[in-house]
């Protein structure tokens, strides 16, 4: 099932998974309105990914988000891995490379066939991010343009996921939100999205108005916890206001140090006892990163060598990856200054 907003996630651990994840991402395709062109390198990719996993990793996860690229339709390639970790990046890209015995073209063929390639490997595992979208691509087996990156899955067994978020771009300031639903299912999903469909109605009013607004809004629901993220690209700062459990951090600088955000105990649409907003300095190059309590706090980028400077939607998946609690769904999402998002 494809869910605007929501990442479409296969668990690939036996061959047959291969092709669930080509089917699903041939069902993306269709829903985008693809080309047979891109359809077909979409197969491939999706193909080639899935089989590495299972090659070089037993097994890892396939993650699938449709995108917007300046207007164009897109869909977005994450294969997450807790293998070994390749020795030499650069060697394993080149064609007829392979320490499995294969033809060695799978990472080069993705790279070659994708808008924009992006890969991270350390002794914990590989993340791999490969992005198609329909059209000439402006430059191909280069770094997504794209400065957001987001995994958003539901509770296993559940068909829609209880989180949700959205961006919004106001003259010089990137609006970011997200709401996790009290509980999972539909129920949790209807909330969530009320407090989405309230800020994209409030969203030029600010962080603070945002979150007082979806306070009434959501009455008639169960109840979410909500965050609201303004970067003032012109100005340097980040506003940010939040009610309940979601985290969000502002990492930056060499040794990646974060800079947690607060937000107050409460349930929007129910208990809400403060709305308050803080502002910080938002410096060139820094990340912002949110999540839902799907995914455990402890996570530290500095941990991973050379990951912060890596795509937005790599390092959401790295974290999602790592640290994603198994009971609940799931939302990461990592933005940074200076790339468009989409």
């Amino acid at each position: 099932m494809i869910v605007p907003g929501q990442s479409a996630v296969v668990s690939v651990d036996e061959a047959t998974r291969v092709g669930e994840a080509r089917r699903l991402a041939a069902s993306m395709a269709e829903r985008l309105g693809f080309g047979g062109g891109t359809r077909s390198d979409l197969a491939i990719v999706v193909t080639e990914a899935a089989t590495n996993l299972l090659k070089h990793a037993t097994g890892g996860r396939l993650v699938l988000r449709p995108i917007d690229e300046l207007g164009a339709a897109g869909v977005e390639v994450l294969a997450l891995d807790r293998g070994p970790g390749m020795a030499d990046v650069g060697r394993c890209l080149a064609d007829g490379f392979s320490t499995a015995g294969s033809p060695g073209n799978g990472l080069g063929a993705i790279r070659r066939l994708s808008t924009g390639f992006d890969i991270h490997s350390s002794p914990s595992g590989t993340a791999m991010l490969a992005r198609l979208v329909e059209g000439p691509p402006a430059a191909r087996g280069t770094h997504p343009r794209s400065g957001l990156g987001v995994v958003n899955q539901a509770l296993d067994g559940e068909e829609v996921s209880g989180d949700a978020w959205a961006v919004e771009e106001r003259e010089g300031r990137t609006l970011i939100a997200v709401a996790d639903g009290l509980g999972h299912g539909l129920p949790a999903s209807e909330a969530a999205r009320e407090a989405v469909r309230t800020f994209r109605d409030r969203a030029a009013d600010g962080p603070g108005a945002v979150l007082a607004a979806a306070h009434d809004a959501l009455r008639k629901t169960r109840g979410a916890a909500m965050a609201v993220a303004e970067i003032d690209h012109l100005r340097g700062r980040l506003c940010y206001a939040g009610v309940g459990n979601i985290s969000g951090s502002i990492v930056a600088g060499p040794e990646c140090r974060g800079t947690g955000l607060v937000s107050h105990n409460g349930t929007v649409g129910h208990a809400v006892r403060k709305i308050q907003e803080f502002a910080h300095p938002w410096p060139a190059g820094a990340l912002l990163v949110m999540h839902s309590d799907g995914l455990g706090t402890q996570w530290r980028l500095g941990a991973y060598a050379g990951l912060a400077s890596r795509s937005p939607s790599l390092i959401a998946g790295v974290l999602y990856r790592d640290f994603r609690r198994e009971r609940d769904d799931v939302t990461v999402l990592a933005a940074r200054e200076g790339e468009a998002p989409a």
